[in-house]
């Protein structure tokens, strides 16, 4: 964490000298600069945040951190399957125009509509289970010809997955998946250890599809509420532009797709969306 600047520090320890204590020494901006969160005050988090102008994210971040230095440590724990309501799949699939996904904080999809599934196919064409962003960005070498953005796309994944990792330190599995990726990619321990944090809630995704080519597709990342750690991500392209023109084309691959499948399992029948195992 970054020290204030060296004239912060000096008003600070003149209002001390009185007392003889050095607040950088002995008190809690030396517990700060150590790692140490415990028994820091929330007059002192807001002192800092404010000295550092941290943004949202590094803000909500620094909280998750102190909330947990001052709860007793528990060991690392499984989280069972989150089941994805029948609701939000009806939701996804009602979204028949724009590719949308559901996703938990370890960047696993864990639904999809028809749309999304299709825009995805790369990724979830990769026989790695459960499908995960992060893993198919740093692990997948099919990864840098569908992500043109490849760079800043895999660099958000690590800010979210540091984001989350404030948010629940507890969770085993995404210890194992930071352990294998820190494992598996140099580019990924890299990141990882500049601890930067986003709140990934809009933008533009680009991608190179295999069926419809280049898109530039603008995203907005809406936490569900009635789903603590669950993200619905949306993708849209303005009516009239090129972008919009190769949803289209993907609408209708994914419709020639969907026949296929029917072709070869006459006795299911095809949904829109599914539920990701």
């Amino acid at each position: 964490m970054t020290r204030p600047p060296p004239h912060t520090r000096q008003r600070s320890v003149s209002r001390h000298s009185c007392s003889g204590q050095d607040p950088f020494e002995d008190g809690p901006y030396a517990r700060l600069e150590r790692g140490n969160l415990s028994g820091v005050s929330e007059t002192v988090i807001d002192a800092l945040a404010r000295a550092l102008q941290l943004d949202e994210a590094e803000r909500a971040h620094l909280d998750d951190l102190a909330r947990t230095a001052n709860t007793t440590r528990r060991p690392p724990r499984r989280r069972a399957p989150q089941p994805i309501r029948a609701s939000l799949q009806h939701l996804l699939d009602a979204m028949t125009e724009a590719p949308a996904f559901i996703r938990n904080g370890r960047l696993d999809i864990l639904a999809t509509n028809r749309l999304g599934r299709a825009l995805y196919a790369p990724v979830f064409a990769d026989p790695a289970r459960p499908v995960n962003l992060a893993r198919y960005e740093f692990l997948n070498p099919g990864a840098a010809d569908f992500l043109p953005q490849l760079e800043l796309q895999a660099a958000g994944a690590v800010a979210l997955l540091r984001t989350e990792a404030g948010r629940d330190p507890y969770n085993r599995d995404l210890t194992d998946l930071v352990g294998e990726l820190s494992t598996r990619s140099e580019k990924f321990r890299t990141l990882w250890a500049a601890h930067d944090v986003r709140l990934h809630q809009t933008g533009i995704k680009y991608f190179r599809h295999p069926a419809v080519g280049d898109l530039a597709l603008p995203f907005e990342a809406m936490p569900i509420p009635t789903e603590p750690g669950l993200t619905l991500t949306a993708l849209s392209a303005e009516p009239g532009t090129p972008a919009h023109d190769s949803l289209q084309l993907l609408a209708s691959w994914a419709a020639t797709l969907d026949r296929d499948d029917k072709d070869e399992q006459p006795d299911t029948s095809a949904a829109g969306g599914e539920q990701i195992s």
